[in-house]
């Protein structure tokens, strides 16, 4: 099937989650996981009218900017960002979705310092508190958003979270909702309600992150179909 075609039932599914929830659908963005999908498929999803793609890998995201396979929307880093790679992506993605530790946010603010721009980040909540995933804990969340206010060269445009893998959909809801309310919490005590983005749910769960508050998806296999890992 056609991306275009996969991209128009993604929408009509957020469509309708949104509207069980009383929320309007175009609040919504949708972020298309390009991840293993060469330059053409990003075209394709840009040409299909994606609000924007999202990258896992440096090394991938750059050899595919040299292809301008971006051209004509925002490209957001959503994966796992090493600090070692950070001055790869300041200054070249509108967006870093994966900011979930005290030293990332250091590095991240000398290299946008270094570019004199300021780099909009989502903080990553590290809802299960699972050893091997990164992302702030929800009890130092507060603190990791105080750090990101005390930097001038970054700013916070909201939450970012993935669940566990392994999470029975029940027990995926009772994150969102979490995430949700730490969203509302801080965004009231620390950001003056100017929040934009709460980005959780991925091809296998974006209506259900829909339902509980999500103003962002990302969404991979669903829009590109399945990835083949060698």
């Amino acid at each position: 099937m056609l991306i275009a075609d996969n991209i128009a039932r993604v929408r009509a599914n957020i469509a309708a989650a949104a509207k069980e929830a009383g929320r309007d659908p175009g609040d919504i963005l949708l972020v298309g996981a390009s991840k293993m999908n060469g330059a053409e498929a990003c075209r394709e999803a840009i040409a299909a009218g994606i609000d924007a793609l999202g990258e896992n890998r440096v090394q991938e995201m750059t050899a595919k900017l040299a292809e301008n396979a971006y051209e004509g929307a925002p490209l957001h880093f959503i994966g796992h960002l090493q600090r070692n790679k950070v001055r790869q992506v300041v200054g070249r993605v509108s967006l870093i979705q994966s900011v979930g530790s005290l030293e990332l946010l250091e590095e991240i603010e000398k290299a946008a310092a270094r570019l004199e721009l300021t780099q909009d980040v989502l903080l990553e909540v590290n809802i299960g508190e699972e050893a091997a995933k990164s992302g702030f804990a929800p009890r130092d969340l507060f603190a990791g958003a105080e750090a990101a206010l005390e930097r001038s060269h970054i700013r916070v445009l909201g939450l970012m979270t993935i669940p566990p893998a392994d999470a029975e959909r029940e027990e995926n809801l009772g994150y969102f909702q979490k995430v949700r309310t730490l969203f509302v919490d801080i965004n009231e005590k620390l950001f003056h309600n100017e929040l934009q983005y709460l980005s959780m749910g991925m091809s296998g769960d974006y209506e259900d992150a829909v339902r509980l508050g999500a103003t962002m998806v990302r969404v991979g296999s669903a829009i590109f179909g399945s990835r083949h890992y060698t």
